[in-house]
């Protein structure tokens, strides 16, 4: 009996395993392809006509551009050009989504000029049709110039009528003896004009997003204006960080210093009284008081991110991201780094590549977290004034800066490693952008709050520790002259001589300390040196930072933050998915150099500057 060897190749999330399991029985032979240690998959089925066909399972791919493995692989096995795997199949199934025709044509067009005998099939077109789109099978089919057939992979009657038409094109003697030809290649410029030209055609509906889809990325990811809007967007966020929060701020602060004042009048004279006022409530209140930040700007990234317009940035972002050695895929995870960079490096995993994998989790403490808001907002409500640049906020411009900084200091420190320890060719970027949607609002408030309570939580926990003990060591031993003769002070004196050169005083080596359990501690740290030594006054953190530090120390610990390492629990996440400590050393080492040196520069420009 004669025998058939088809290839099933397709998108990721086109239904393809679930068509080769129900095509074979569920009975497959897996191993790995030569060489490499992607895994394939060898199935048998009889046709209707008594045809025996050996079904071999691709890895799931977008495109024919051969960069990835898994592209490479798909491509030499069509081609028969993998050196013990035999040679090229007899035919091809090309599944698709049929839901997802728009965006799939193009492929299906880059593996018809191949050359490759070809059967396409939309498949859950069960799903497509209850969702509003209608596609004229006839036609497509007639455009292509390939046989073409509707699928429901999970049925055997929806599976019925793709083996019915293998056997059709295996009877037709032309279809069987078209050769694969490289010689001719079209340009992907005019394979994306025909694609768009037979989606025209053959899509007799679809749902109204789909159409609004398309209208709002003609200009959101237009060359030119695409940049400009995401620029927009994120300028608009930093503004509004500043802008929104300002009254809820002053009501969070205002309670605690209420809170502070009735301790000092309830509580008799004595240490408890001292802990609980300059201890638990300065240490924990100066932290706290930021919570209105952190949610405005935890709330527009999950609005980007509902919305579907984080994907587009992705996009937006790839051929900068490209120059530099990455691809707009690593822009993902560096933008979930604005909130916390342990996520941002656990979302590198969808990077296929392992040196790009490796750089962007390097880079991703370059990425300003929400842990530096609260640094960040201090020096600035302390040092820069709350005037206006035409319709904007001073203070908000300086925020976006800082954010701005770090972005290109990322890119930078991105751009050197890809020409040295992380050398490789860069890969292009490849994935499915999602309709645009409205938020759903029960899943937003929970995902906000979530968040949020979980910076409550580290306040509750890590920081009111931080404080209790940090409010010990500024206290003791009892009568000490000055803070620099208690504990912290003599732990604080062993790192001032280095801190000194870039204008950091012993306050802040104490501050700094405890600043790498959590980067926002070292905001409560400042609160609970300065409220010792306040002896429990009316003083503010910020008015006491006005008082104590000059503008150029202020700028240099605003720097010093720009670079300066994660916490402990985001080191530990690095050290987890590079799987080195000799990498976590490295991503240490260079973060406390840049930091160092940025402080430096910055504290002796300023003063060179006489600011």
């Amino acid at each position: 009996m004669v025998s058939y060897r088809f290839a099933l190749i397709g998108p990721p999330n086109s239904g393809k395993s679930t068509l080769f399991n129900g095509l074979t029985g569920g009975r497959a032979k897996t191993a790995n392809y030569s060489g490499v240690t992607v895994e394939r998959r060898v199935g048998h089925f009889t046709t209707s006509a008594g045809r025996q066909v050996e079904l071999i399972d691709l890895p799931g791919v977008y495109g024919l551009n051969a960069q990835s493995l898994d592209e490479r692989i798909a491509v030499e096995t069509i081609l028969g050009q993998r050196e013990g795997e035999g040679p090229a199949p007899d035919g091809l199934i090309v599944l698709i989504d049929a839901a997802d025709i728009r965006t799939h044509l193009h492929f299906i067009l880059q593996l018809r000029a191949l050359g490759r005998p070809m059967v396409v099939a939309l498949n859950m077109i069960d799903l497509a049709e209850r969702d509003g789109v209608r596609i004229d099978v006839r036609a497509l089919e007639r455009r292509l110039g390939v046989p073409v057939v509707a699928t429901r992979a999970t049925r055997a009657a929806g599976r019925a009528g793709l083996i019915e038409r293998i056997d059709t094109a295996l009877d037709d003697d032309v279809w069987r003896r078209t050769a694969p030809s490289l010689a001719e290649t079209t340009p992907v410029r005019s394979l994306q004009q025909e694609a768009r030209a037979i989606a025209a055609e053959v899509i007799l509906a679809e749902p109204v997003m789909n159409r609004v889809t398309r209208s709002l990325d003609s200009i959101v990811l237009n060359r030119f204006a695409g940049p400009v809007i995401l620029a927009s967007i994120l300028f608009f966020m930093f503004q509004a960080v500043f802008a929104w929060a300002t009254w809820p701020m002053d009501l969070i602060e205002n309670g605690f210093s209420a809170l502070a004042d009735w301790v000092g009048a309830t509580l008799p004279d004595g240490w408890i009284k001292d802990l609980i006022a300059n201890g638990v409530i300065a240490g924990v209140g100066s932290v706290l008081v930021f919570l209105p930040q952190i949610i405005i700007l935890f709330a527009f990234i999950l609005l980007l991110e509902a919305s579907g317009y984080m994907a587009r940035a992705a996009f937006l972002m790839d051929t900068l991201m490209l120059r530099v050695g990455l691809n707009g895929r690593a822009f993902i995870p560096l933008l979930s780094s604005f909130a916390c960079a342990i996520p941002g490096m656990m979302a590198a995993r969808v990077i296929e590549n392992e040196r790009d994998r490796l750089t962007t989790i390097i880079i991703a403490p370059l990425m300003t977290c929400s842990a530096r808001l609260p640094v960040y907002t201090l020096i600035i409500a302390a040092f820069i004034p709350p005037d206006r640049v035409g319709p904007f906020g001073l203070q908000g411009i300086v925020m976006f800066v800082l954010y701005a900084v770090g972005v290109l200091s990322a890119i930078t420190v991105a751009f050197v490693l890809k020409r040295t320890v992380t050398k490789g060719a860069p890969q292009p970027l490849l994935m499915e952008l999602p309709t645009y949607k409205l938020p759903d609002l029960r899943d937003f408030f929970s995902n906000l709050s979530a968040r949020a309570w979980a910076f409550i939580r580290r306040a509750g926990t890590i920081i009111f520790y931080v404080s209790v003990i940090l409010w010990f060591l500024t206290s003791y031993p009892a009568g000490s002259n000055g803070i620099r003769h208690t504990y912290a002070g003599m732990i604080g004196s062993l790192i001032e001589p280095i801190l000194k050169p870039i204008g950091f005083n012993l306050e802040i080596a104490i501050a700094l300390v405890p600043g790498m359990a959590a980067r926002e501690v070292a905001v409560g740290a400042l609160g609970t040196v300065y409220a010792v030594q306040g002896g429990g006054g009316d003083v503010g953190l910020t008015e006491a930072l006005q008082h104590a530090w000059s503008l150029p120390t202020a700028l240099a610990f605003l720097a010093w933050y720009v670079f300066a390492p994660q916490c402990l629990a985001s080191l530990a996440v690095a050290r987890r998915e590079t799987n080195s400590w000799r990498w976590t050393a490295f991503i240490v080492a260079y973060l406390f150099t840049l930091a160092y040196l940025a402080a430096g520069a910055t504290y002796w420009i300023a003063r060179a500057s006489g600011l």
